[in-house]
C-alpha cells in the first residue's frame, strides 16, 4: 500500500468512527427507550392475562351446559342460568325442536336443519349413486356450515343453537315463493337470520345473512364472523380412487384466476387474497359458495382423507370471513350452487364456474372447449346411445384429421420405397464415419424429395386432440351411468372379470376396452415398424419403446373411464382402415419411379439447409485437428 492509499484508508476509518460516536444515543434516550419497551411488555403481559381469563370463562360457561348428564335433575331455573352463562343473549335458542324444513324444485331438494339453521341434506333428483340409491350431495351432522363469533368473552357457534323457521310446512316448493327464513333470536328485536331462496328451477340457491340489533352484543373488536364450512364427501361412483383423484377445493381470486388444492395428497392453504367463490368439487358434482361481492381475505382451506376408509371420499373444509361493521342492521348475500359439473350449466352462470370441469390446460382446453364439446353436445342431442355418440365423434375427428393422416402415410411410403437404397448406402459406408454417412443419407433423401420428418409433423399436430380427449372423457358427466355393450358405465372402468388378487400397477379387475385398445395399439406399432431402418441402433431402441408404451398404458387405463379406452380403440381401428385404403390407392412402384426422377432434377437448397451443411463440414474439419494435438 502506498502513502496516498494509507492516508485515504485512515480518513475513511476516522469518518466512520466519528459518525458512530456522534450518533450514539445519550443516557436520557437510552432510559426513555427502556421505559417504552417495559411499557409494551407490560401491555402484552396484561393482554395475555385477559386472553387466558376469557378462555377459562368460555371453558367454565361451556362446562355449565355441555357437561350436564342427559337425565340431569337440574331445575329449570338453574338450567336457564347455566345456559345464560354459556350463550348470553342467545340462551333462549339453546333448546328447541329437532327436525328439518325442506325447500325444493324439480332438480334439487334441500333440507334445512332447525338446529344450526344450515343445509342438512341435499338431494339431486335427476341423478343416482352407483348403487341406484338417490344421489345425496352431503348429509348429516358431520357436515358443518356454521357461523362463529365472540359474544363478550363467549364463543358462540350457531351449530349449537336452534333456529325458528318462517314456515311450519315441512316442504316449501319453488312455486311457493321458494324461500325459507331461519331466524336465531337474541332477545327483543335482535336476531341472526338465514334466508334461503331457490333461483327458479335451477341448482342455484340464494343465502342471505341478516344481522339485526347485534351491534350491542357482539364483541366490539370483531370486524367479521367466521364461517366454518366442512363437508365429508360420500362415495357416489364405482371407483373410490378415481373419486379421490378428482375431488378437491377450488377457488377463484378477484382477478379471475382459478386455483385448487392438490388432488393426489392431503393439502392445506392459507389464502391472503380476496375470493369470488370457493368450490368443494367432487368427481361429477360440486357445492360452490359464490359471493355477490367478494369473500374477504384471509381464508383457509384444507382437504384430507383416511386411506383405510372406503365409505368416504375426502373431508373438505374451509374457514371464511363474513364482514361485520357493528351497524344496527346488516346483510351479506351469497349464492350456493348445488349440482352437477356440467360444462354448459356452469358456463351459463357467467361466474367462471366452468373451470371446475378439468378440460386440460392451454391448447388442450381450447380444443375441448371450442371443438370437442360443441360436436359432442350436438351428437348427444340426437338421443343416441352414448357408445354410438363416441363412434360418430371419432369418425368426425378422423375425417377432420384425414389430410394429416394421408400426409404421414405418404411420407412413410416414400421412406419405405427408399429403404433398399438406404440399406445399400449403409453397407457401403459402414460405421467408420457416422457423420459422413448421415450427410450422405440426408443428401439422398433431399435429391429424391423425401422429408424424413414428414411423418412426424402430422402426428405432432394430432397430439393436442389426443391429449384433449384424455381429459374430456373422464370429466364428461354425460357418460355417467351410460351403458354400452358390456360396459354398464362409460364414465368408469368396464370390468369383465374380478380377480381374487391385486396385480401391482394393474389392479384387481380386467377392463375389456383397455385390452382391446392395447392390442390394437401393438398391431398398429408393428405395422409401422416395417418402415423403420433397423440397422440404426437408435431405431431399434425407439421400436422397443414403442412396444413398451402400450403395455404401460394397459396398467394406467385399466381403472380409467371406459369411454376413453373405447375411443382410442375406435381411433386405432379407423386408422387401420385408412391405411389399407391408402395402400390400395397408392402405387408404390410409381412412387419409387417418381422419386428416381426427382433425383435427376437440380436440388435447390434452402438457407437453413446450407447453414446445416456448413456447420457439419466445419465440425468435420475440426475433428482431425483435435486428433493431431
Amino acid at each position: 500500500m502506498d502513502r496516498n492509499s494509507a492516508i485515504g484508508l485512515s480518513l475513511i476509518l476516522a469518518i466512520f468512527f466519528g459518525f458512530s460516536l456522534y450518533n450514539q444515543p445519550s443516557d436520557e434516550e437510552i432510559a426513555a427507550a427502556k421505559r417504552q419497551n417495559d411499557s409494551i411488555a407490560a401491555v402484552e403481559q396484561q393482554l395475555a392475562i385477559e386472553a387466558e381469563k376469557a378462555r377459562k370463562a368460555v371453558e367454565l360457561s361451556t362446562a355449565a351446559v355441555d357437561t350436564l348428564p342427559a337425565d340431569s335433575t337440574l331445575s329449570d331455573s338453574a338450567l336457564a342460568v347455566a345456559q345464560t352463562q354459556r350463550y348470553g343473549a342467545f340462551a333462549a335458542a339453546a333448546a328447541g325442536q329437532d327436525g328439518t324444513i325442506a325447500i325444493e324444485n324439480d332438480l334439487i331438494k334441500v333440507e334445512l336443519s332447525r338446529k344450526g339453521g344450515h343445509p342438512y341434506r341435499v338431494t339431486l333428483k335427476n341423478y343416482q349413486r352407483n348403487d341406484s340409491t338417490p344421489l345425496v350431495l352431503f348429509e348429516g351432522d358431520q357436515n358443518r356450515f356454521d357461523l362463529e363469533f365472540f359474544l363478550d368473552n363467549r364463543v358462540i357457534n350457531t351449530s349449537d343453537l336452534y333456529f325458528n323457521p318462517s314456515k311450519d310446512a315441512l316442504t316449501v316448493t319453488a312455486t311457493d315463493s321458494g324461500q325459507v327464513s331461519m331466524r336465531l333470536p337474541a332477545g327483543e328485536g335482535r336476531y341472526l337470520e338465514y334466508v334461503y331462496t331457490l333461483r327458479g328451477n335451477s341448482y342455484l340457491m340464494g343465502w342471505e345473512v341478516n344481522m339485526v340489533g347485534l351491534d350491542g352484543i357482539i364483541q366490539k373488536q370483531a370486524t367479521s364472523l367466521d364461517l366454518r364450512w366442512e363437508c365429508h364427501l360420500p362415495s357416489q361412483e364405482k371407483s373410490l380412487e378415481n373419486q379421490r383423484n378428482a375431488s378437491t377445493i377450488m377457488y377463484r381470486f378477484s382477478d379471475d384466476e382459478v386455483e385448487s388444492l392438490s388432488e393426489r395428497e392431503p393439502a392445506k392453504e392459507n389464502i391472503s387474497t380476496d375470493l369470488q367463490w370457493v368450490a368443494f368439487k367432487q368427481q361429477f358434482f360440486s357445492t360452490v359458495l359464490l359471493a355477490r361481492g367478494r369473500i374477504e381475505a384471509p381464508a383457509e382451506v384444507e382437504a384430507a382423507w383416511l386411506e383405510t376408509d372406503s365409505s368416504e371420499v375426502k373431508t373438505l373444509s374451509a374457514r371464511l370471513l363474513i364482514p361485520y361493521g357493528h351497524k344496527p342492521s346488516e346483510s351479506v348475500g351469497f349464492d350456493l350452487y348445488l349440482g352437477p359439473n356440467h360444462y354448459e350449466t356452469l358456463s351459463d352462470m357467467d361466474r367462471g364456474l366452468e373451470k371446475i370441469v378439468p378440460l386440460g390446460w392451454g391448447i388442450f382446453g381450447w380444443v375441448n372447449e371450442y371443438a370437442v364439446i360443441p360436436v359432442f353436445n350436438l351428437l348427444g342431442g340426437l338421443n343416441l346411445n352414448y357408445g354410438i355418440v363416441i363412434l360418430l365423434l371419432t369418425i368426425i375427428l378422423k375425417l377432420f384429421l384425414l389430410p394429416l393422416t394421408y400426409g404421414a402415410y405418404m411420407s412413410t411410403a416414400k421412406m419405405r420405397v427408399m429403404k433398399p437404397e438406404i440399406d445399400e448406402l449403409n453397407a457401403k459406408m459402414g460405421d467408420k464415419d457416422p457423420l459422413a454417412k448421415q450427410q450422405a443419407t440426408m443428401e439422398l433423401y433431399r435429391k429424391a424429395g423425401v422429408n424424413p420428418m414428414g411423418g412426424c409433423l402430422p402426428m405432432l399436430l394430432q397430439m393436442p386432440i389426443l391429449i384433449a380427449l384424455f381429459n374430456f372423457f373422464p370429466a364428461s358427466i354425460e357418460l355417467r351411468q351410460q351403458a354400452f355393450l358390456w360396459a354398464d358405465d362409460l364414465s368408469t372402468y368396464d370390468s369383465i372379470l374380478k380377480l381374487p388378487f391385486v396385480i401391482p400397477f394393474y389392479g384387481s379387475h380386467v377392463s375389456l376396452f383397455t385390452l382391446l385398445m392395447t392390442v390394437s395399439t401393438i398391431l398398429y406399432t408393428r405395422m409401422n415398424a416395417s418402415t423403420m431402418n433397423m440397422d440404426n441402433p437408435q431405431m431399434k431402441q425407439m421400436q422397443w419403446m414403442m412396444y413398451l408404451m402400450p403395455i404401460i398404458f394397459l396398467g394406467v387405463f385399466n381403472n380409467y373411464a371406459a369411454g376413453l379406452s373405447y375411443y382410442y380403440f375406435l381411433a386405432n381401428m379407423i386408422t387401420f382402415g385408412q391405411q389399407y385404403l391408402f395402400k390400395a390407392f397408392v402405387d408404390e412402384d410409381k412412387l419409387h419411379q417418381k422419386l428416381q426422377e426427382n433425383k435427376k432434377k437440380p436440388v435447390k437448397k434452402s438457407n437453413f439447409q446450407k447453414k446445416l451443411e456448413e456447420m457439419a463440414k466445419q465440425r468435420g474439419l475440426e475433428q482431425p485437428k483435435g486428433k493431431k494435438k
